[in-house]
């Protein structure tokens, strides 16, 4: 076998068999993590992930996708260089958090709406915190701080479209084949309002589907099973891998690397356990930058935990890998976004502080009591019509950043800056 195909899998089998003896060595402390793995699972990410995975499949084979996909093509093709059906994906990815937008993109890469680059753009800034978590999980159980919630969400959900901007100039060179078929010419005699067009692409698509509304909706359960209890064993997977490599002092390694790089941008050193924990798993190392201590300057780990929830911890990374393993979507340009997003993300923070300190108090007093500890309180009371709301923001940004390129186009053209 040549070097080059033999050294990734003999690093990956000595990994898996270095790992299998440190869970031998320490079972206590891998029975406690897989329960804590879940515990995470059963009562944050099964009740506000399970609802919108059934729900987007039933909205792609109802043909919802491709009518919001006609509406917001004028938007999303000169901002992102993605098919405006991308819009909706950018919706539920904010509605709904990670994994939503891989899942979609997925679904996308199959029905040929989408090409490579366009699904790497995509899925790069789509993969995003659900604000559940972000403000119940996060402001509320890890700071203890709801005003913490309005900062957070501004340079999270900020930097995400940031990133989207940034990242259309990915694969601007690509000579490739296309994935994605050729839009066809509209036909003589069809609508030329827009919202015409959408109800038109619409039924075209459920009249492709074909399924009968109970079988869309059994194979809708059935899949969102599959892909829920995925998520659920890489949470697991990698809380127990946490566990005994903490237990084997491991981690130490890691600590002192990040220590190296903390001290370089000047934050505190006693951050570096919650940056190693947010790098392998995103629920951990938010909690450990909420409960790093008094003594900390508030600012420095509200700044660690928008990095962590941007980068989103290679347990959220192997979940989209497992989504994307049968496109030909590439990890590398999403680790690299991922990578970008959370450094932007805790720099918006730092820009953020100070003007949003005044309005800490008002936001707050509009935050929720989440129970993320209930997930049945969660469910029913704030996952769906908070998602709801994240997705009306969301398209309300589309708009806006549409109004503002509509705006600025005629003057970049002018200095010849538009590209």
């Amino acid at each position: 076998m040549p070097l080059k195909q033999f050294s990734p899998v003999f690093i990956i089998a000595m990994t898996m068999i270095g790992l299998m003896g440190l869970t031998i060595f320490f079972p206590a402390e891998s029975f406690h993590a897989s329960l804590k793995g879940v515990a995470i699972w059963w009562d944050v990410l099964f009740p506000a992930l399970f609802p919108f995975f059934v729900i987007s499949e039933m909205m792609l084979g109802m043909g919802l996708v491709h009518f919001f996909g006609t509406l917001f093509d004028p938007i999303m093709r000169p901002l992102f260089r993605i098919p405006g059906i991308g819009g909706f994906v950018m919706a539920m990815g904010f509605a709904a958090g990670y994994p939503i937008g891989a899942r979609l993109t997925s679904q996308l890469w199959e029905q040929r709406l989408v090409n490579r680059e366009e699904g790497e753009r995509l899925v790069a800034f789509t993969t995003s915190s659900d604000p559940i978590f972000l403000i119940g999980a996060v402001s509320l159980g890890f700071f203890q701080d709801a005003g913490l919630a309005g900062i957070l969400a501004a340079a999270h959900y900020g930097t995400a479209i940031l990133l989207g901007l940034l990242m259309r100039f990915h694969g601007r060179r690509a000579t490739g084949p296309s994935h994605a078929e050729p839009a066809a010419p509209r036909p003589l005699g069809a609508s030329s309002n827009i919202i015409a067009r959408a109800f038109e692409a619409m039924h075209a698509a459920r009249m492709q589907d074909g399924r009968a509304l109970g079988d869309m909706l059994q194979q809708a359960v059935r899949t969102s099973l599959q892909n829920i209890l995925v998520v659920g064993g890489l949470v697991v997977f990698f809380s127990v891998v946490m566990e005994i490599m903490t237990s084997a002092h491991i981690m130490s390694i890691f600590y002192i690397g990040i220590n190296s790089v903390l001290q370089f941008f000047g934050v505190p050193l006693a951050l570096s356990q919650a940056v190693a924990n947010g790098l392998f798993e995103v629920t951990l190392g938010a909690k450990a930058a909420g409960g790093a201590g008094a003594q900390i300057d508030l600012v420095y780990k509200t700044a660690i935990a928008a990095f962590v929830l941007s980068w989103a911890g290679l347990s959220v990374h192997a979940q989209i890998v497992s989504l994307l393993h049968h496109t030909n979507l590439r990890y590398l340009p999403f680790c690299a976004a991922r990578l970008l997003h959370g450094l932007m993300a805790a720099a918006a923070v730092f820009v953020l502080w100070e003007p949003l300190q005044p309005y800490r108090g008002a936001i707050a007093a509009f935050v929720p009591n989440l129970d993320v500890a209930s997930p049945i309180t969660t469910l029913l009371k704030y996952t769906v019509p908070w998602g709801a709301v994240s997705f009306a923001a969301a398209v309300l940004a589309l708009v806006l950043l549409y109004l503002l390129y509509r705006i600025t186009k005629p003057w970049m053209k002018l200095l010849g800056k538009y590209r």
